[in-house]
C-alpha cells in the first residue's frame, strides 16, 4: 500500500467529525489500487481566501466563492493520481474506481454533477446547503481545532 504523506497531514484539517473515518478509508482506497498508483488528496479544508482565488481563476475551475465552498467547512476533499511519481488527472480505470469507493461510503462526488462536473471533488454535506452552513459560521454554532473553525454538526 502506498500512502501519501502530503494526503495524511491534509487529512488532519478535515471536520473532527470525519477526520478519522476519512483517514481510514484512504487506507482503504490506497489498498486497492495497484502498486505504482497512489492517491492523493489536493485539497481538504481551504480557507475563504484560497477559495476566493480559486474562485476568480481562469479558465473557470470552481463556481464556488468564498464560503460557497464545502471546503472552507472541512467537509470536503479533491483528488489527484500520482502514477509513475507524476500527478495525473485524467478520470481513467483508477480514478473511476476511487470514486466508487467514496460513494460506497457515503460521499458525493462532483463527477455526477450534470451542471459543472468536477470529477476531483468530494463532499459530505450532512444535508445542510453552504447557506445554512455559513449561518451556523457567523452565529458562533462552531468549534475551532488547530485555528479552523469548524461548524458543530
Amino acid at each position: 500500500m502506498n500512502l501519501d504523506k502530503i494526503t495524511l497531514e491534509r487529512i488532519k484539517t478535515a471536520h473532527p467529525k470525519l477526520r478519522s473515518a476519512l483517514l481510514e478509508q484512504y487506507k482503504e482506497v490506497s489498498a486497492l489500487l495497484p502498486p505504482n498508483v497512489m492517491l492523493r488528496f489536493a485539497y481538504v479544508y481551504r480557507t475563504p481566501e484560497e477559495q476566493s482565488k480559486l474562485f476568480k481563476q481562469r479558465p473557470k475551475v470552481t463556481n464556488a466563492n468564498a464560503w460557497q465552498s464545502i471546503h472552507n467547512y472541512g467537509l470536503a476533499f479533491d483528488i489527484v493520481l500520482i502514477i509513475g511519481g507524476k500527478a495525473s488527472w485524467t478520470v481513467g480505470k483508477e480514478w473511476k474506481q476511487a470514486a466508487e469507493f467514496f460513494k460506497s461510503k457515503g460521499w458525493e462526488w462532483g463527477g455526477d454533477w450534470i451542471k459543472f462536473k468536477d470529477a476531483p471533488h468530494f463532499q459530505m454535506s450532512f444535508d445542510l446547503t453552504w447557506k445554512q452552513m455559513k449561518a451556523k459560521i457567523d452565529s458562533g454554532d462552531l468549534t475551532t481545532e488547530n485555528g479552523i473553525k469548524y461548524i458543530n454538526l
